[in-house]
């Protein structure tokens, strides 16, 4: 039922981006940007993960390019989920992204675990490589390469163009090792957004790369960004990346130590990370979502969603389970109260249940109204509220449980 489900759904939001095509033949108003509540996030130990196929990304990118649309895409992977635990900055980088895709096999292990359908990775080295690939194009998709070690953007930029595939290489940039302040002076900025570039592609450091992308978010003009870790040196020659059935086995990780051994301290500490995590927060909350699943993901139990306003609120109440084959009947309601530009409270005092996809839905609700009203969670009972914090979403619980 729940593969049905999210089949269901992932043709609705291919669907969304057919609507979002049209706008390149004038046949929908320019301001119309992509609806973040349409988005099939699952909430992955907080991260928000995109359930997408690599079309999809591609055609998502091909739309934002042409119509000039900010559009960061964050490729989470195992160190991604330490830095996000920790780090607030980092945390809210990844939750202000337009595209979320799995790009560690950890995450998909960890989906596997918990229920989420989320099967396979797109890593961003994929969709870079997915983007030359789409050689038909009459316009390449014009790239600019931020970072990488000293001379390793330049070279990549030069391999890049020697031979006519999906991408054009109009401007590389080496930043030196220096703090994200200094990287983003204006000559740099300037430098970066006079190449007219529609991909920008850095290359800095998770952590780094991330908060960079934030801190110069509006200050940037090329419409498309993303910090594709290790692309710009997979391009250069310089590291070799795994051939496509160590990929496919899951261990590309250990590839990587080999063609870059001082990576094993970071991989080392990350997998403890990953270990204690899933010992205190990832078996006890797939042991709940199984047994959560057995029990209501079936015919029989429905969900009722109703709205009650106020001069200054709107109320959302959840009555039953607020399981992912009752996703598409919360969104139309969700989407019509971020239009009232209302204080949003959501009700739980009905609820049952609640998972992964519905937990996906509220970080993205939360995206829309984050910074111009407020958004508060009431009446949840002292399960839900385990399964919130389980999920790393005590963010939406902190504050008298109000973000």
């Amino acid at each position: 039922m729940q593969k049905s489900s999210a089949k269901k759904e992932r043709r609705a939001n291919l669907g969304s981006f057919i609507v979002y095509d049209r706008m390149l033949a004038g046949s929908v108003k320019d301001e119309i940007a992509p609806d973040e509540l349409s988005r099939q996030v699952y909430c992955v130990l907080g991260m928000p993960i995109d359930l997408v196929e690599m079309s999809a990304v591609l055609h998502a990118i091909k739309i934002a390019a042409a119509r000039k649309l900010p559009f960061l895409i964050s490729t989470p992977n195992l160190n991604f989920l330490v830095n996000y635990q920790i780090d607030t900055d980092f945390r809210e980088s990844v939750l202000s992204s337009d595209l979320c895709p799995a790009d560690g096999i950890s995450i998909v292990w960890i989906a596997r675990l918990v229920g989420i359908p989320i099967t396979k990775r797109i890593s961003g080295a994929d969709i870079f490589d997915a983007l030359k690939c789409q050689r038909s194009s009459e316009n390449p998709l014009k790239v600019f390469l931020f970072g990488g070690p000293e001379g390793v953007a330049a070279r990549a930029a030069q391999v890049l163009n020697e031979q006519p595939n999906g991408l054009n290489c109009v401007g590389a940039l080496y930043p030196g090792c220096s703090s994200v302040g200094e990287m983003s002076r204006d000559e740099m900025i300037n430098n970066i957004n006079s190449s007219g570039a529609d991909f920008l592609v850095a290359a800095l450091g998770a952590k780094k790369g991330q908060l960079w992308l934030q801190h110069n978010h509006k200050r940037l003009s090329i419409p498309v960004r993303a910090h594709l870790g290790a692309v710009i040196n997979f391009e250069a020659g310089t590291i070799r990346r795994a051939p496509l059935i160590v990929q496919m086995l899951g261990f590309e990780w250990l590839w990587r130590i080999k063609e870059e051994p001082y990576l094993w301290r970071r991989y080392w500490n990350d997998g403890m990370t990953l270990l204690r995590v899933l010992l205190l927060r990832i078996l006890p909350l797939a042991l709940h979502m199984l047994w959560q699943r057995l029990k209501y993901d079936r015919n029989g139990h429905n969900l009722v969603v109703t709205q009650t306003h106020d001069s200054e609120s709107v109320t959302v109440s959840f009555s039953g389970p607020a399981i992912a084959r009752h996703v598409n009947e919360a969104i139309p309601v969700l989407r019509s109260v971020v239009g009232l530009k209302k204080r949003i409270v959501i009700d739980f005092s009905g609820t049952l249940a609640i998972d992964t996809r519905f937990l996906g839905l509220f970080l993205m609700l939360r995206k829309k109204v984050q910074g111009d009203r407020g958004l508060t969670f009431t009446g949840l009972s002292p399960r839900l509220e385990r399964i919130f914090c389980l999920n790393g979403l005590g963010l939406l619980l902190s504050t008298g449980k109000s973000s």
